[in-house]
């Protein structure tokens, strides 16, 4: 018996091919820039209009670059599981991204995580980007104190190490400016609020406009 079709799946695709069409449509007007993160660049806590995308965007056009920022956070996400749905991630832009923000590893350390799993899987995300030849922003973090000297070493260092070996930007720390100020983070002491974005935009910006350029 042939099966009949399935209305769900019809408007499935429509939805997909208006996607599609929308960033298509934004790309040719400007810049595509894709945040491939954690909660961090997922704009945890806050409402949407509040989040570092939407904001980075906002200020991207202010500054007179009319640039798309989708949003590749996912709250929770390691480097591994950055690393996993990377491809998927770049297939559902619909388009090659003019830059991407690479912003993992703090849930890592958040667990202790060893500093060299960290680096392999951002090592295999950035040959990854290097080999579709996109440009990329690698945006480091830093070890809590608690989890001591030698660790803090071997974390913090690995970022740099990257940008060096991939040839890639980097901004050194994405909460510079707001760690350790409490006025400027949420009351689960990790996530920056809305006037806390504010500053990591704003302090990120000059960098942003640097790496599309």
């Amino acid at each position: 018996m042939k099966p009949r079709s399935s209305g769900y799946g019809a408007i499935r695709a429509l939805v997909h091919c208006f996607a599609f069409l929308f960033v298509t449509a934004a790309h040719a007007q400007g810049p595509l820039v894709w945040a491939l993160g954690d909660s961090l660049t997922a704009g945890y806590g806050l409402p949407p209009a509040q989040g570092f995308t939407v904001r980075l965007e906002q200020a991207l056009r202010k500054s007179g670059v009319p640039a798309t920022v989708k949003n590749g956070g996912i709250a929770g996400d390691t480097a591994a599981q950055g690393r996993a749905r990377l491809a998927w991630g770049l297939r559902g832009l619909g388009v090659k991204p003019d830059l991407v923000i690479v912003e993992l590893g703090a849930n890592d350390m958040l667990r202790g995580m060893p500093p060299a799993a960290v680096e392999q899987n951002l090592d295999l995300i950035l040959a990854e980007l290097k080999r579709r030849q996109i440009k990329v922003l690698i945006v480091g973090m830093k070890a809590a104190p608690n989890l001591g000297v030698d660790y803090a070493k071997a974390f913090d260092t690995l970022y740099p190490r990257l940008a060096r070996k991939y040839g890639d930007r980097l901004y050194p720390f994405f909460l510079d400016g707001v760690a350790g100020k409490a006025a400027l983070i949420q009351a689960d002491g990790k996530h920056p609020n809305a006037q806390g974005v504010d500053i990591i935009v704003g302090r990120m910006l000059p960098t942003i406009r640097a790496a599309l350029r």
